[in-house]
């Protein structure tokens, strides 16, 4: 079986490019690729395409990738956590396409499964729609979505084995399994590494397949984007 851990972020993003376009595991800022994030920003990168459901926070996840103004466009679902974001978007410096929330995670898995487009009914009616194709089925309208893919696709896992087999937990397992499948090149983070063999098949989440690099994070922080306490 092929060893595709190396050994670490850095290593990982090393051929990143400038204008490529970009996927970003997570839910919120639950199971984003933490270590891969801080190792891009350390490069010198600009024009980058960035596919995720959120847009992190000012000082945490995508958000700083966003403050080092290496992102010329996002794609995303819910963006309502970033000032910076607002701020880039309504000054016209950050190109926006905001899909609804199936809608993008049927784009993606419709990449990873090698479906070009596909037709739904989420959109109709509104500027989601604007300059994509109508059609009628059953009497029902629906707009034609195409697939997206990425050069890079970077997910974080709970637990994964050395040829790339992956276990998310709870609210991670949302987009980063599907991303895995729709990147030409997925890199891996993990809390647990583990030799080949290890993990129970009936509970990998993502096939060793879909991975070309696998590492074991470190550091995580695993912030909330909004910490709610309650007295007494």
């Amino acid at each position: 079986m092929i060893d595709k851990t190396i050994t670490n972020a850095r290593e990982a993003v090393k051929d990143v490019f400038s204008d490529s376009v970009l996927m970003f595991g997570g839910f919120g800022l639950s199971g984003i690729p933490e270590n891969s994030i801080r190792a891009l920003l350390e490069k010198d990168l600009s024009g980058l395409t960035c596919i995720s459901n959120n847009a992190g926070v000012d000082d945490f996840g995508i958000g700083l990738m966003l403050k080092k103004h290496m992102v010329k466009k996002m794609i995303s679902s819910y963006v309502g956590e970033n000032a910076e974001f607002e701020r880039q978007l309504l000054s016209g410096e950050l190109d926006v396409e905001l899909l609804p929330q199936g809608t993008l995670a049927e784009r993606i898995r419709a990449g990873g499964a090698g479906i070009p487009a596909f037709f739904t009914p989420a959109g109709v009616g509104t500027e989601v729609a604007h300059g994509k194709e109508i059609r009628e089925f059953d009497g029902k309208l629906y707009l034609l979505e195409r697939w997206i893919k990425a050069d890079f696709a970077f997910v974080k896992a709970w637990k994964g084995d050395t040829a790339g087999n992956l276990i998310f937990k709870g609210t991670a397992r949302n987009f980063n399994p599907l991303m895995a499948a729709a990147g030409k090149i997925t890199i891996a983070e993990v809390e647990e590494l583990v030799p080949a063999g290890e993990l129970d098949p009936n509970h990998i989440h993502t096939p060793g397949i879909y991975v070309q690099r696998i590492f074991q994070g470190e550091g995580y922080e695993k912030r909330i984007e909004q910490r709610t306490v309650r007295k007494g």
